[in-house]
C-alpha cells in the first residue's frame, strides 16, 4: 500500500467509526524520511478529527478509540500518528 492508499484507508476507517464533522488526514512521511520506521515503508500521518464520540473522554481514551478504529492499519501501514481530537464543545 502506498501513502495515497493509506490516506484513503485512514479517512474511510475514521469516517465510518466516528461520523466526524471535521476530518483532516495529512501525510507527513516526508518529514520523517530518515527515521527508522520510514525504512519499513510505513507512513507517518497527522489526524485532526472532531466528533461527538469524544465527548467526556480523556485524551488517552480518545486515542485508544482512534487506534481501535484503525485496527490493522496501525500494525501494518502506520509507523507514527499524530492525533488531535476535538468535540463540538472545543470550538
Amino acid at each position: 500500500m502506498n501513502n495515497q492508499e493509506r490516506l484513503k484507508a485512514i479517512k474511510a476507517c475514521l469516517q465510518r467509526a466516528f461520523q466526524p464533522t471535521v476530518l483532516e488526514v495529512t501525510d507527513e512521511s516526508h518529514l520523517h524520511a530518515k527515521h527508522e520506521g520510514a525504512k519499513t515503508g510505513k507512513g507517518h500521518f497527522s489526524v485532526t478529527i472532531t466528533s461527538t464520540a469524544f465527548t467526556g473522554k480523556t485524551r488517552t481514551e480518545q486515542h485508544r478509540l482512534i487506534y481501535a478504529a484503525l485496527g490493522d492499519l496501525m500494525k501494518n501501514e502506520i509507523h507514527a500518528l499524530r492525533i488531535t481530537c476535538k468535540t463540538l464543545s472545543n470550538f
